[in-house]
């Protein structure tokens, strides 16, 4: 049975050859690409024989929904978890019984190293579901000895009751909601002090001036968290508290950074795609799976000693990526920009419209207190200056007051295109 099997102490090469010659046996779809680029298991036998594979897209996953890539017996399987789709179907992803204990695996050890402890009391405000987030979060915790409060995504009123009366120590959500968490602490009325002491974001691009003002606002360590199902979930990568980098463990993923656009791997330190591979995922292996994220490789080690290779913060998505008047811009840049304004918010949008077949950005964003007109205009151009220094384009901004944006549970929804 699949679900029994060990990986044991193996060196990331060998798993990874275990992991494809799997592949290869159970003739799945990606043996068949693999066939076609003239490769075979035994072929790699270093990490640059690495470039020798195929990539696997998403769309590798919509092809052969729901379940035609995985490298396992179907009667394997015990869960499978999704993420939206845009084309009506979800993307499956699938999982035995020894991925869901390495998984939870992983997450115990990444939160362990970001500071939680068995006496902490974890707060899940994600939701749960077939998204991945919150269980992932969930076993981690768990079986790091933590309490884990499962308060799933939205009701924030309830979130905040929970936090104080159990204590909550550590929560994760995304970060923008952590912001609209600060909001609602600060409007609602008879709200004691909180034990919080560190908060866990992802699922959406944010930058460091975004941290600080969550850091600022609910005087918590706020940490950086990467994951993506299709890859296994939340744990993938995550920071710890030196705030350099998420560590990614190699012993169960191996890592590239590739050009987006002629799909060369590049050194470390340099920005591009990230690519990940499996190395133990049982049910369905993904090699060299472009994830569409923006990032790149560290150099170096972190200053908390250890040797594991880490990533940079994501920038934004390549499907994410505007071309403003031929300025390649990514929304997390404009964050940047307006964090750079402390009378803002950061709760903001960015709408996309097209003049003389010219695309044109405007920025909406919140400012923290109702304003008067004069200070309005004046924030305004601040903004637009401090937007032009970080992206090299100009744009419109239209300052709003506090709450005029909707909020979100899980992403934010940063970008308006025209239709």
């Amino acid at each position: 049975m699949v679900g029994k099997a060990e990986t044991g102490d193996r060196r990331p090469m060998d798993r990874l050859r275990g992991t494809l010659q799997r592949i290869w046996e159970e003739r799945t779809p990606y043996s068949e690409t693999m066939k076609q680029a003239g490769v075979q298991p035994a072929d790699i036998r270093n990490r640059e024989d690495v470039a020798l594979l195929p990539f696997m897209k998403k769309s590798d996953l919509r092809d052969h929904y729901p379940l035609g890539l995985i490298a396992c017996p179907k009667e394997d399987l015990v869960r499978v978890h999704a993420s939206s789709g845009t084309t009506g179907k979800p993307t499956v992803v699938a999982y035995t019984e020894r991925d869901i204990a390495t998984w939870t695996e992983i997450m115990a050890h990444r939160l362990r190293v970001a500071g939680v402890t068995p006496g902490d009391v974890f707060q899940v405000a994600l939701g749960y579901g077939l998204f991945t987030g919150a269980l992932g979060f969930h076993w981690g915790a768990e079986a790091l000895g933590a309490m884990v409060v499962p308060s799933g995504g939205g009701f924030t009123e309830r979130q905040i009751m929970l936090m104080e009366d159990l204590g909550t120590t550590v929560f994760t959500s995304t970060p923008s909601y952590a912001l609209h968490l600060a909001e609602r602490i600060r409007d609602m009325e008879g709200v004691g002090e909180l034990s919080l002491r560190i908060g866990i974001f992802g699922a959406e691009a944010w930058s460091e001036g975004m941290r600080s003002r969550i850091e600022k606002d609910l005087g918590i360590t706020a940490l950086d968290s990467y994951g993506l199902s299709e890859v296994i979930g939340p744990g993938v990568g995550m920071e710890c508290p030196e705030k350099q980098g998420c560590h990614i463990s190699d012993e169960h993923f191996l890592i590239e950074v590739i050009n987006p656009e002629t799909e060369e791997v590049l050194p470390k330190g340099e920005m591009g795609e990230l690519v990940i591979t499996t190395l133990t995922k049982e049910a369905l292996p993904v090699v060299r799976y472009r994830t569409g994220d923006i990032t790149r490789i560290l150099p170096g080690s972190c200053p908390c000693g250890s040797t594991e290779p880490r990533i940079d913060r994501i920038q934004g998505r390549s499907d994410d990526m505007l071309i403003i008047r031929g300025v390649n811009v990514f929304p997390s840049q404009v964050e940047v920009a307006l964090s750079r304004v402390e009378e803002l918010a950061l709760q903001y949008c960015l709408e996309v419209t097209e003049k003389d077949y010219m695309k044109e950005l405007a920025v909406h964003c919140e400012t923290i207190e109702p304003l008067s007109e004069e200070r309005t205009g004046q924030i305004a151009r601040r903004a637009l200056k401090a937007i032009h220094e970080v992206t090299g384009i100009r744009t419109s901004v239209n300052l709003l007051p506090p709450g005029s944006l909707e909020r979100s549970a899980g992403k934010a929804k940063r970008i308006v295109q025209p239709v």
